[in-house]
C-alpha cells in the first residue's frame, strides 16, 4: 500500500506523462506555436492603439512602463487564477524555487517588456514586428552556445545570416538611409534577446518547478515592478472609455496564453522545434500592423517584403534542416 507522498509523487508522474504525451503531439506543437504567433503578432499594433486608448505620452518613459506594469499584472492574475482551477489549490512555486521565478521575471516581464514597450514607441508596428523576429536566432544561438541545449552547425549560421539580412534591409528603408536608434529599433532588438534568454531559462527550470505557476508569478511580480518603476518616476495613465479596459485585457490574454502554451511546448520538446513555427511571426505581426495601424504602404514596399522573405527563411531553415547536418 502506498503512503501519502508516495501517492503523490505517482499522481504528479502521471499527469506529467499525460502532458507530455499531448504537448509533443505534432499537430498540437504546429496548432499552439500557431496560435502564439498570430497573439504576438497582434500585440504590435494593440499596444500602439493601447498607448492612444490610455493617453499615455509615448515620449514619456515613464507613462509606457507604467502602463506595461498594469498589462503584465493582469497578465500574471489570469495565469495563477488558471492555475488554481487547474490544480484545484491556489498556486504557488515551491520555496525552493523563488529564486528561479524572479530570475525569469527579470528577462521576460521587466527586461523584455522595458525595451519592448520604450522600442515600439519608436518604430512602426511593421518595422517592429519584423526587428522583433531576431529573437528566434537569439533563442537558436543561445540554447547552442549559452545553455548548451542544441548543437549549433554551418546550416544553422547561414539561417542566421539570412535573418540579419533581411533586419538590416529593414533599416536602409526606401531610401536606403540607415535608419537606426538605440531608443526605437535597438530596444527592440534587445527585446528579442531578453525574450531569448527568458525562454533557455524556461526550458530548464520548468523541470523542477510548474510551468504555470513559473510563468503566472513571473508575470505577476514583474508587473508589480514595472508599476512601482514607471509610478515612481511620475508615469500617468488615463483610459479614455470601455473600449481602454477591452484592449487592457486582451493585451493581458496575449501574455498570460502565449507565453504559459509557449511554456508547456518548449518544456517537452526542443526549442527548435517550436522556432520553426515563429518564422510566421514576424510576417503576423506586419500584416496586422498593416491592417490595424493603416501601414500598407510600408509592409507593400519591396524592401519590406524582402526583409520578411529574408527573416522567415532563415529561421525555417535553421530549424528544418538545422539538426540534419554535420555539426561544426
Amino acid at each position: 500500500m502506498q503512503s501519502g507522498g508516495e501517492a503523490d509523487a505517482a499522481a504528479i508522474e502521471t499527469g506529467g506523462d499525460r502532458a507530455r504525451n499531448f504537448f509533443t503531439k505534432p499537430a498540437v506543437v504546429c496548432i499552439g506555436a500557431i496560435i502564439c504567433c498570430i497573439l504576438w503578432g497582434s500585440a504590435f499594433p494593440c499596444v500602439k492603439i493601447g498607448y492612444t486608448l490610455f493617453s499615455v505620452d509615448t515620449e514619456h518613459v515613464p507613462s509606457i512602463i507604467l502602463f506595461a506594469g498594469l498589462r503584465f499584472t493582469l497578465a500574471g492574475m489570469l495565469v495563477i487564477a488558471f492555475g488554481c482551477v487547474q490544480k484545484k489549490k491556489f498556486l504557488l512555486p515551491k520555496a525552493a524555487n523563488w529564486w528561479r521565478v524572479l530570475l525569469v521575471c527579470c528577462f521576460q516581464a521587466v527586461a523584455q517588456y522595458i525595451f519592448f514597450y520604450i522600442g515600439l514607441a519608436n518604430v512602426s508596428g511593421v518595422k517592429g514586428s519584423v526587428l522583433n523576429g531576431l529573437g528566434v536566432f537569439f533563442t537558436i544561438l543561445i540554447a547552442c552556445f549559452v545553455f548548451r541545449t542544441e548543437k549549433f552547425n554551418l546550416v544553422k549560421l547561414t539561417g542566421c545570416i539570412l535573418g540579419f539580412g533581411g533586419v538590416i534591409l529593414i533599416n536602409l528603408g526606401g531610401d536606403f538611409s540607415f535608419d537606426f536608434t538605440l531608443l526605437g529599433e535597438g530596444f527592440v532588438i534587445l527585446s528579442g534577446l531578453s525574450a531569448a534568454v527568458a525562454a533557455g531559462l524556461v526550458k530548464i527550470f520548468s523541470k523542477y518547478e510548474d510551468t504555470t505557476a513559473l510563468c503566472g508569478w513571473q508575470f505577476f511580480i514583474g508587473g508589480l515592478v514595472l508599476i512601482a518603476v514607471g509610478a515612481g518616476l511620475g508615469g500617468r495613465v488615463m483610459p479614455t472609455g470601455a473600449g481602454a479596459y477591452f484592449m487592457l485585457l486582451y493585451l493581458a490574454l496575449i501574455s498570460s496564453v502565449a507565453f504559459t502554451l509557449q511554456g508547456y511546448i518548449v518544456k517537452y520538446n526542443p526549442i527548435s522545434k517550436f522556432a520553426v513555427y515563429k518564422s510566421t511571426n514576424p510576417l503576423f505581426g506586419a500584416v496586422f500592423s498593416a491592417i490595424i495601424l493603416g501601414e500598407s504602404e510600408q509592409l507593400l514596399s519591396y524592401y519590406t517584403i524582402i526583409a520578411i522573405i529574408l527573416v522567415c527563411l532563415g529561421i525555417f531553415i535553421i530549424n528544418k534542416f538545422g539538426e540534419k547536418h554535420k555539426k561544426i
